[in-house]
């Protein structure tokens, strides 16, 4: 919106022209979101405890968790407002990978809704049924890659992409490009919601991993950049930077909120949907495996999970104390503030092997 505003504006002062640069919106688009995210902070969590929109706690998990009940819950919310105003006012909004991120964040949104409603309102301890949850989502995903497979009009938009090597890159073809990136958006979401169970745990890590991807769409959005760094040129991609900046604000913001002792809780309606987010992102800017590697707790974290239920299942045993991972290492004898602020050292690790591909090719 104020983008059109400024490129009416600049017809008759030229001066207006510095906001189509994308890093200037970029940064405004930080900002914004964190000013939003602090004004409407504080009257959003009042709201939420009022209407006693609280977090159950479970009881076999570790016991300094007991106090955290009834903390407002739900207030992944906040993120997605700040992150939607702004990227509305800031980003380009004829441009078509715009619209598909903010879809599929706002569709998936809507599903942690229900589900967290259900579970704090109604009382239900289930919330969303697993399967009802999975076919909305799926829904979701197919619905994105399907549109971004038969939009697609360069081969790079569709091919599979290995980081670190300058001219390795494979043809997916229509349905592999679309069972990929399936599983990246579904797959990603749900990574973001397991890890989310600790105070502040989700949210920094997905910053710095959403802020990188800015990076990589930006660079990538860029002819010339994308030619110097043999990264494949994808029109329209840099647009992303704007809604990547936006996240990073909005994150940053809620942080603010949810750093120990949490205010408020992220809940479903912000996890599955910037998880969903993210993998969107991703394969835009074909950087999938650099998701993989950057979002590295976000996977070890599912593939607890997953080695813990198959475990139990096969054999009756568990191999941690307790999954998700953060929770293994606090009954061990971690502090909440320890596991939180390692896994963030970590991502950070991370994040930086992953913007190494920026240059090692």
């Amino acid at each position: 919106m104020l983008l059109a505003l400024t490129q009416w504006l600049s017809g008759e002062v030229r001066a207006f022209n510095v906001f189509s640069y994308i890093t200037l919106r970029a940064v405004l688009a930080c900002l914004t979101a964190l000013i939003i995210s602090f004004v409407v902070g504080p009257t959003m969590i009042r709201k939420l405890a009022a209407y006693k929109i609280g977090q159950a706690v479970r009881s076999d998990g570790p016991q300094t968790h007991l106090t955290k009940a009834g903390t407002p819950t739900m207030g992944g919310a906040l993120i997605l407002v700040s992150i939607i105003v702004t990227t509305l006012l800031w980003a380009d909004l004829t441009n078509y990978y715009v619209w598909v991120v903010l879809v599929v964040t706002v569709g998936f949104g809507l599903i942690g809704w229900v589900d967290d409603y259900r579970k704090v309102v109604h009382r239900n301890p289930k919330g969303m049924s697993a399967r009802a949850k999975f076919f909305w989502q799926s829904l979701i995903g197919l619905a994105a890659a399907m549109v971004l497979a038969f939009s697609a009009t360069l081969p790079a938009q569709t091919a599979f992409i290995v980081p670190f090597f300058k001219s390795i890159a494979y043809p997916l073809g229509v349905i592999g490009f679309i069972a990929m990136t399936y599983f990246v958006i579904v797959g990603t979401s749900n990574a973001v919601n397991l890890t989310d169970g600790l105070d502040g745990l989700a949210i920094m890590p997905t910053v710095m991993v959403g802020a990188a991807l800015g990076i990589f769409a930006y660079v990538c959005g860029n002819s010339v950049f994308s030619k110097y760094l043999a990264f494949p040129y994808i029109p329209g991609a840099g647009e992303l930077t704007v809604f990547c900046a936006a996240l990073a604000g909005a994150g940053l913001a809620f942080l603010w909120f949810n750093a120990y002792p949490a205010e408020v809780f992220m809940g479903d309606v912000g996890a599955l949907a910037l998880g969903a987010a993210l993998g969107t992102i991703a394969v835009i800017v074909r950087q999938e495996i650099v998701l993989l590697i950057m979002g590295g707790v976000f996977v070890v974290e599912t593939l607890s999970v997953m080695l813990q239920v198959a475990s139990f299942k096969l054999t009756g045993k568990r191999i941690f104390r307790m999954a998700p991972l953060h929770h293994h290492f606090e009954l061990k004898g971690w502090k909440e503030n320890q596991v939180v602020v390692r896994f963030w050292i970590i991502t950070m690790m991370l994040v930086l092997v992953g913007l190494s591909t920026l240059k090692l090719r």
